[in-house]
């Protein structure tokens, strides 16, 4: 479908959308218009008068105003952009990975992930990324994750959470769960007698990853089904913290409580 109309006047110019996010700031002369954008009168007086046309801003003789219309289309408007820019941001990540694992209503709130970027490492370092989970983590007072692939140091690793009492909440998937439970028996069992530790089993996943009361790290398989070893999504603050802690409560739901081995 060809845009045009009032779609075009917002989507085809950077300097018009800008503006109508100015104006719901709200009203500025021009001379103050001039000076936010850095422009001169000719530049900006052409889109002033297009958003003026599509009732999305009016003027007064002093001031520029946004419409009532012009704040409907802000409400709808912001949503898209910053959608559109979080999946921009890590698209290859977004683009290469099996997606099926993450529920559409998280997907669909995609946005709250923008400030998150991608941690890479060479495949000689694999590890490496995972110590730097650690780290992230290690201050938490809350954690919770789902480990579909085994990593070496995370038997000793939660195992100490277990023992400095901060409240976690793992989700392993089967396989992950016979081999720690056959060769690390001695640690999950201190998870499962502390109080601050709870280990739930589910069949398969095809994602990992934790949430903290303040971090968020994601990692995805290839869509050929294999385990993406070198690249983790990651982010920090109480709003990507909260979308990984809502990803887990979804599997949660299909997973089972482990009480004793």
């Amino acid at each position: 479908m060809k845009s045009t109309g009032l779609l075009s006047i917002l989507t085809f110019s950077e300097k018009r959308k800008d503006l109508l996010f100015l104006l719901e700031k709200g009203p500025r002369s021009l001379s103050q218009i001039r000076e936010h954008f850095n422009v001169t009168s000719p530049e900006i007086s052409p889109r002033l008068k297009e958003m003026e046309a599509a009732n999305f801003i009016y003027k007064d003789e002093k001031e520029y105003h946004i419409t009532p219309i012009g704040r409907v289309a802000t409400k709808y408007l912001r949503p898209l952009i910053d959608t559109l820019h979080s999946i921009e941001k890590n698209e290859t990540f977004w683009k290469e990975h099996i997606l099926e694992g993450i529920p559409q209503h998280l997907l669909d709130r995609i946005c709250e992930l923008g400030e998150c970027s991608i941690h890479e490492e060479g495949l000689e370092n694999i590890y490496d990324s995972h110590k730097i989970f650690m780290n992230s983590i290690a201050e938490a007072k809350e954690v919770y994750g789902v480990s579909s692939i085994f990593i070496p140091s995370y038997p000793e690793f939660f195992s100490n959470l277990s023992k400095n009492s901060v409240p976690t909440s793992l989700i392993l998937t089967r396989n992950v769960f016979e081999k720690v439970k056959n060769e690390y028996t001695e640690m999950m069992q201190s998870c499962l007698d502390s109080e601050a530790t709870k280990l739930y089993l589910i069949d398969n996943a095809k994602v990992a990853f934790v949430a903290t009361d303040n971090f968020f790290s994601l990692s995805l398989f290839f869509k050929n089904g294999s385990y993406d070893p070198q690249r983790d999504l990651v982010g920090t603050g109480d709003t990507i913290a909260n979308w990984g802690k809502e990803l887990f409560e979804h599997y949660k739901k299909e997973a089972r409580e482990i009480t004793s081995l």
